[in-house]
């Protein structure tokens, strides 16, 4: 089966189809009864992704008014890109004519999206409908009027083509970023994959969550502040670095560890000691502007400092983020951890967790996404939606929901 999927919870546009196992039995996806040697793996025949980020540098993050105003112009250009790639794109020979009660409903989903709207009809009614089962929608968390602009286009093409929605977590979709890729893996891994201790960190998550099955979560803590993205977006702007932060600061912090220095700043690493597995980034990102404030005009702008606070900032969180995995990990039978989110791509935490395991736990199983699947991309979302096929629905039941949690 063919899913198209949509994915604009922040200020990245991407769409992507791809192509899933075929459903056993009578349509339902049991991993008992598959042969255990089967392989499961999905083809992404398209994944593009149309970022702001230069948009939003002036702003020194994300602003979320301007961030849907894009989205609502980027949508139709990044679907077109995305079903030529997945050569599902075919022009009719002639344009569509829209009967008027359908034409009345289009516009009522997309009254609040006038300009997205008039893309719409200029484009849709001209191509033939792909060959898709079904539309996978990041529905929340994230920022409201981003998921808006995504839940409503989706709606209009469900509507439009009479296919189902299926409504999709983001932080979920996050951890299924592992099934991109090169990971294919058989039935039976499943029975070594779980229990496992997932950990989601990006700009506006921070979270630990025991896994206990596919669909069958308990989140065990979380950021009670500022997430660790949006606290290194917030280090780089008091240094006059470009956002987002988290990409500079380990450039800076890389071309530190190159020199062989031993920082001389010592910054907090907050509640790495607490007896929970929440984590608080924000006093980090207090001590990182107080020590700015103290240093004179000449020291702020010195390169081997900036490099210096930089290096001390992603190890406290680098710190942080492996102390409460691992001790999440001995408090419960753990058999993997799953890491997912953009920080994730951070080269020095992959290498950094990677020892750690290996010392403190021997033998347990670490997964960890590709680089380029670590920030927003629909294609993880499609693969989520996969094993949520059963709850797929009518357009007219979806909507954004900006606070939506992953317990289960």
């Amino acid at each position: 089966m063919k899913i198209l999927a949509i994915e604009t919870s922040c200020d990245d546009t991407s769409i992507a189809l791809i192509q899933t196992p075929a459903p056993s039995g009578r349509g339902s996806f049991n991993f008992i009864e598959r042969r255990k040697e089967e392989r499961i793996s999905f083809n992404i025949l398209s994944n593009v992704i149309s970022s702001q980020t230069e948009i939003h540098k002036k702003w020194g993050g994300v602003y979320p008014a301007l961030a849907k105003r894009e989205h609502q112009r980027n949508l139709i250009p990044v679907l077109e890109k995305a079903l030529k790639k997945a050569q599902e794109l075919k022009i009719e020979n002639r344009k569509l004519q829209i009967e008027e009660k359908r034409l009345r409903i289009l516009k009522k989903i997309l009254k609040r999206e006038p300009e997205l709207l008039d893309n719409f009809l200029n484009f849709i009614p001209k191509i033939k409908k792909p060959r898709i089962e079904a539309i996978a929608l990041t529905v929340g968390p994230g920022l409201e009027p981003c998921l808006w602009a995504g839940v409503n286009f989706a709606k209009a093409l469900a509507y439009f083509w009479q296919i189902p929605i299926i409504p999709v977590n983001h932080i979920e979709a996050h951890i299924y970023a592992n099934f991109i890729g090169n990971f294919k893996f058989q039935i039976s891994n499943f029975k070594t994959l779980f229990p496992a201790v997932c950990l989601v960190v990006s700009g506006g998550h921070t979270q630990l969550i025991l896994m206990k099955n596919i669909g069958n979560y308990k989140i065990l803590g979380e950021t009670q502040d500022d997430a660790a993205g949006e606290c290194l977006d917030k280090v780089a702007r008091t240094l006059g670095l470009e956002y987002p932060g988290g990409p500079v600061i380990e450039n800076k912090s890389s071309e530190f560890k190159i020199k062989n220095l031993e920082s001389k700043i010592k910054l907090p690493r907050p509640m790495i000691h607490s007896k929970d597995y929440n984590f608080s980034f924000s006093g980090l990102k207090t001590a990182v502007l107080y020590d700015f404030r103290k240093r004179n005009p000449k020291v702020r702008k010195n390169k081997d400092y900036i490099r210096q606070i930089c290096a001390e900032t992603q190890q406290s969180v680098i710190d942080v983020l492996i102390r409460k995995t691992i001790k999440a990990v001995k408090n419960y039978r753990i058999k993997s951890i799953i890491l997912g989110g953009g920080v994730i791509a951070n080269n020095e935490l992959r290498k950094q967790f990677r020892e750690k395991i290996k010392k403190e736990v021997p033998g347990l199983k670490l997964y960890i996404p590709d680089p380029k699947f670590c920030t927003d991309n629909a294609a993880m979302v499609a693969v989520v939606s996969f094993f949520h096929r059963k709850e797929k629905k009518n357009w007219k039941g979806i909507k954004a929901r900006a606070d939506l949690r992953i317990n289960k």
